[in-house]
């Protein structure tokens, strides 16, 4: 168990990692440019998704999210003893990658996000990222378990774009966020609201994703 927490632990950090470190450096580099920055850090974020799922995959099962864990633990396929371990890791993995990340670009290691995320659209947003996360993960799963990597990288680069929320679609990623006031924060009074709502979205596969694929 210990391998597949710190298989967690690093892979969550490196997630972070990729996307506020290229947050970071989009910001820097694309001034004013918004959308340019955004596609330079959904990108970044896709890229590094395919590299520690692939890599950390057969370690862990690369959760690197604690929506994916509980949604394992649903379908009983990742014991309920195990989940809270997970959780723990991958909220801690985030925080260290998000201070690593400011470490990296020279800015203070602590941080409170000002950048206000709510709003009907962003709630909206975020369990339609998480219900289409699950979807990719566990529609490849079952048809094309090889592809997953990809499928998980190019779609969250995708729904960076067609969410409003730019698709945070995981509640260690919201928590680790809200410690970086850089292109890719989220205030902190707005991150109960988004993990609330990708708990619904969690909900819904619960309820939608059996009858797709787990029929023979």
């Amino acid at each position: 168990m210990s391998h597949k927490l710190l298989a967690e632990f690093i892979g969550t950090a490196f997630l972070l990692i990729g996307v506020v470190g290229s947050g970071i450096m989009a910001a820097n580099l694309a001034g004013d440019n918004i959308a340019l920055a955004l596609l330079a850090n959904a990108i970044a974020t896709g890229c590094i998704l395919y590299a520690i799922i692939t890599t950390l995959g057969p370690v862990s099962g690369a959760h690197f999210n604690p929506a994916v864990t509980l949604a394992f633990a649903l379908r009983g396929e990742h014991g309920w003893k195990n989940v809270a371990p997970y959780v723990i890791v991958q909220i801690a993995g985030g925080i260290i990658g998000v201070w690593l990340s400011h470490l990296m670009f020279d800015l203070p290691i602590l941080q409170s996000s000002t950048t206000a995320r709510a709003g009907v659209g962003q709630w909206s947003s975020e369990i339609i990222a998480t219900f289409g996360l699950l979807f990719v993960i566990f529609g490849g799963a079952r048809h094309r378990p090889d592809a997953v990597p990809p499928l998980v990288g190019l779609y969250i680069t995708g729904a960076y774009w067609f969410t409003s929320s730019t698709s945070f679609a995981n509640p260690a990623v919201t928590i680790a966020r809200a410690f970086s006031d850089t292109f890719a924060g989220i205030n902190p009074g707005d991150v109960l609201m988004f993990i609330l709502m990708q708990g619904v979205g969690v909900a819904v596969a619960a309820a939608i994703l059996p009858i797709l694929f787990d029929r023979d």
